[in-house]
């Protein structure tokens, strides 16, 4: 009994601390749970999506020779500003132009059938200064446009792409996806990228790399090359020329090595382009009317 009575106080000390121990383990369980704010899970719980079209910007591994962290974006210099001045037009004429653009945009439709027939090659660089011209996240431009015209290159571009597409169709892509594509005709036969005159693969740069070997971040860089290509299918819209926007699931890695492509760059979309077949044909669709898809407040 005595010596129960010494070791007593020992034994609530440990009794305590094990007490807690059991207490704080769940909240630091918490503090580091992959979770956001919200409470939702991270990316490792995301669903499955194209590998290709997944966004990892994150910049590491900028260092200096001691081993401190480099902001490579700070090594540019900064850009002078200079006076800028716009077209002004009367209103009537901005009325009118308004209306112009938004009739030639409405014939814009998606075509798989296209003419073999060659199409100026400088056509086509124009169309791509243009998409060119569109913004990004602070001025990183991180577009790269691939034009492909070469018969042997095209039609490995075709077997890639018919090959994992096949796979999509059966395999990945749910019933549901399927039957709403059946709506439009769609299959993997890709016979167009055979036919027509240029393929043009648009590559969004994750991040720059500088003279001296350090990555330099490309901010927003999907959303700044899908408005690049937004701009790109309307050039190519003014100057009678047609396309279908593809964006070929699981072929990035494969077709950025055969066009040796560095692997900072992931394929966004590929695009057929030429004229339209002289047989085209394309489903009839109608467009939302402005009432549902403007708010004014």
């Amino acid at each position: 009994m005595a010596l129960l009575s010494v070791l007593t106080p020992f034994l609530v000390v440990g009794l305590c601390l094990v007490i807690g121990f059991m207490l704080l383990r769940p909240r630091e369980t918490e503090a580091t749970s992959p979770t956001s704010s919200a409470g939702a899970p991270q990316a490792d719980h995301r669903p499955w999506v194209d590998q290709d079209l997944q966004d990892d910007t994150e910049d590491k591994g900028n260092e200096d020779e001691d081993g401190d962290p480099v902001d490579s974006n700070e090594e540019e210099e900064q850009h002078l500003q200079v006076p800028y001045s716009a077209s002004r037009y009367p209103k009537e004429s901005m009325l009118e132009r308004s209306k112009d653009f938004y009739t030639l945009m409405n014939r814009r439709r998606t075509i798989r059938f296209i003419s073999p027939e060659p199409v100026p090659r400088e056509v086509i660089d124009n169309a791509i200064l243009t998409a060119g011209t569109a913004p990004s996240g602070a001025h990183t431009e991180p577009w790269t446009f691939v034009v492909v015209s070469d018969p042997e290159t095209k039609h490995q571009i075709r077997r890639i792409v018919e090959k994992e597409e096949e796979v999509n169709y059966l395999q990945r892509m749910g019933d549901k996806w399927v039957k709403d594509l059946s709506k439009l005709r769609t299959n993997w036969i890709k016979e167009y990228l055979d036919v027509a005159p240029y393929l043009i693969l648009v590559f969004k740069q994750i991040h720059g790399i500088l003279p001296n070997g350090n990555k330099l971040t490309h901010y927003y860089n999907e959303i700044s090359v899908s408005i690049s290509c937004g701009l790109l299918l309307a050039a190519l819209q003014n100057v009678g020329l047609v396309t279908v926007t593809s964006t070929p699931l699981n072929c990035g890695p494969q077709l950025r090595l055969i066009l040796k492509r560095p692997a900072n760059e992931k394929l966004l979309m590929l695009l057929p382009v030429g004229y339209p077949a002289c047989d085209a044909t394309v489903p009839e669709l109608k467009r939302k009317p402005l009432d549902d898809i403007l708010v004014h407040i």
